[in-house]
C-alpha cells in the first residue's frame, strides 16, 4: 500500500481547514476528529450502496476514539438528492439529540457530500461538518469549497448553501470498491481542472489516464492531491462564486442542462466530459479556441472512457434547461470558455446560434 500523504490547506477569511489525502485514513477518522473538534458524538449520512462497503470501518474508528455515532442512508442516485429525501435524516439526527457541537459526517460520493453540508449548514442552523468523499468526482471537487445543496425539478443544486467543511480526508484507497463508470466520471473533474488552469497538468494527464484507469494507487494518491490544490486555490480567491470560482463550472452550464433532460440518465461526469466538449467547440466557433487544442480536450476525454456523442439528443431542450443555470445574470447565459488549455474566460455576450451549434455537435 503506498505511504505517501498530502495535506492541502484551504485559506479562507475567517476559517483555514485541511484537506488530508493519505491510503488508510478511513480507519484514523476518529482519531484525527478528536484533534480537530471536541464532540463525544457524530451523525454519519451515507447511502445505501456506499454504507455497506465503508461505514463498518468508519463507525469503528469513532467508537474507538469514544465518539457515539447515528447514521442515516439515503438512497442512492440523483433522483434523491432531494429535501424530500432529507427529511428523515433530520428526524433521525434530531432524535439522536445533536447539538451544535456535533459534527455531520458525509461518507460518500458528490451528492452525499453535497447532501451532508446542507444539512450540517441548516440543521440546528449550522454544525461542523466532516467530508470522507468516496469517488473521485468528490475528492477531487465537491467535497472541498463549501458548496452544497439538492437539486430540484426544475434544474440541479438550485437549492443550497455555502458551508465550509472543517477537515476533508480522503482515503484513495477506497476507489478500489468503485464501480468503473463513477471512476471514468471522477476523470471528467479531473480533466476539467487541467484545462482550467494547468497545460502541464494536462499534458501529464495525456500520457498518464490509463494509470487512473488502472486504479495505480500512487498515481491516484498524487492526481487527487493535485486537483484538490486547484480547487482549493480557486475557492481561496472567490469563496462565494462572484467571479473566478465560476471557472470551475467548465462544461457545467451545457452540463447540467444534459442532465436535467436526459433526467440523469447520464452520470454528472459524463455530462460534464460532453459539456466540455460543447463549450471548446463554442470556443473554436467565436475564433477564441485553435481545432488542435479542442482536438486533444476530445482525445483525452475519449481516452478516459467518458462519451463524446449522445443519442436522442433534443437540442432545443437542452438549450432552454441552460437558462435556469445558477450563472445566469440579468437573463443573460455566462459561458466558461478555453482560450488556451490552461486558462479560461467567462463569457456572457455569446449569441444563441452557435450555442445551438454547438449542442447539436453533440449528437451521435
Amino acid at each position: 500500500m503506498s505511504t505517501v500523504a498530502y495535506n492541502v490547506s484551504v485559506n479562507l477569511p475567517g476559517q483555514t481547514y485541511v484537506v488530508t489525502i493519505a491510503p488508510g485514513i478511513l480507519r484514523e477518522t476518529g482519531r484525527r476528529l478528536t484533534s480537530i473538534a471536541k464532540t463525544t458524538k457524530a451523525a454519519v449520512l451515507t447511502d445505501k450502496g456506499v454504507g455497506p462497503l465503508h461505514a463498518p470501518a468508519l463507525r469503528a474508528s469513532l467508537d474507538a476514539a469514544g465518539i457515539a455515532c447515528v447514521q442515516a442512508s439515503i438512497d442512492s442516485g440523483e433522483t434523491h438528492k432531494s429535501l424530500a429525501d432529507l427529511l428523515p435524516v433530520y428526524d433521525a439526527f434530531l432524535a439522536a439529540r445533536m447539538e451544535r457541537s456535533t459534527p455531520v459526517i458525509g461518507l460518500g460520493g458528490g451528492i452525499v457530500t453535497d447532501m451532508a453540508g446542507f444539512v450540517a449548514a441548516t440543521i440546528l442552523r449550522g454544525v461542523p461538518l466532516i467530508q470522507v468523499p468516496t469517488t473521485l468526482l468528490s475528492m477531487v471537487d465537491a467535497s472541498v469549497g463549501g458548496k452544497t445543496g439538492v437539486n430540484h425539478a426544475v434544474g440541479k443544486n438550485l437549492i443550497g448553501a455555502f458551508h465550509q467543511p472543517s477537515a476533508v480526508f480522503i482515503d484513495p484507497q477506497v476507489l478500489r470498491t468503485l464501480p468503473p463508470r463513477e471512476l471514468r466520471s471522477g476523470l471528467a473533474e479531473c480533466i476539467k481542472h487541467e484545462i482550467i488552469r494547468d497545460v502541464d497538468g494536462f499534458a501529464a494527464l495525456e500520457k498518464n489516464i490509463g494509470r487512473a484507469l488502472a486504479l495505480d494507487m500512487d498515481y491516484l494518491t498524487d492526481l487527487i492531491a493535485h486537483n484538490v490544490a486547484i480547487k482549493a486555490r480557486v475557492v481561496e480567491a472567490d469563496p462565494f462564486e462572484r467571479g473566478e470560482r465560476a471557472h470551475l463550472n467548465f462544461g457545467h452550464t451545457f452540463g447540467h442542462a444534459l442532465e436535467t433532460v436526459f433526467e440523469y440518465r447520464y452520470a454528472h461526469g459524463e455530462c460534464v466530459a460532453l459539456g466540455m466538449i460543447a463549450a471548446s467547440r463554442l470556443a473554436k466557433s467565436l475564433g477564441m479556441l485553435d481545432d488542435a487544442a479542442v482536438q486533444r480536450i476530445v482525445a483525452v476525454i475519449e481516452q478516459a472512457g467518458l462519451p463524446t456523442r449522445v443519442v436522442d439528443l433534443n437540442t432545443n431542450a437542452v438549450a432552454s434547461a441552460m437558462h435556469f443555470d445558477k450563472k445566469v445574470r440579468s437573463g443573460k447565459l455566462r459561458f466558461i470558455l478555453p482560450d488556451r488549455i490552461g486558462h479560461v474566460v467567462i463569457r456572457d455576450d455569446v449569441s444563441e446560434a452557435p450555442v445551438i451549434q454547438a449542442i447539436e455537435s453533440l449528437r451521435s
